[in-house]
């Protein structure tokens, strides 16, 4: 099964401590990974410098590697998390309370932390 990945998603492995794709395969048979290009874009923004926040991107362009990436329409990603979502019919992994909102107002489910490193599904 398709998930597609927000930015945030990638940089879990770091900033909280989880094994992103281990947790994805505990919630979901092979599941594929799915990444719009406007994710790649902001990640790769975030790497510059020394901080947490830029190691943490860095680590998740690392991870990239093990995604499918894909154009959309939307240049901002969080809009694009959604329109490829929808798109796709897939759950979305984010951490962001704003675009999981907008992604279950939108009938799209979410994976997200719960607990300390532990990810969950949410049903619109």
């Amino acid at each position: 099964m398709t998930v597609v990945l927000d930015t945030n998603a990638l940089m879990m492995p770091v900033e909280c401590d989880v094994r992103l794709f281990e947790e994805l395969e505990r919630l979901q048979e092979d599941p594929t990974p799915l990444v719009p290009r406007a994710v790649e874009r902001e990640l790769e923004a975030l790497a510059e410098g020394a901080s947490q926040e830029a190691r943490a991107a860095r680590v998740g362009l690392d991870l990239l590697e093990r995604c499918e990436r894909r154009e959309t329409d939307a240049e901002y990603a969080d809009d694009a998390i959604l329109e490829l979502a929808v798109a796709v019919d897939a759950p979305a992994v984010t951490n962001d309370q704003a675009l999981r909102d907008r992604l279950l107002d939108a009938g799209v489910s979410v994976i997200g932390l719960r607990g300390k490193n532990k990810l969950v599904l949410t049903q619109p």
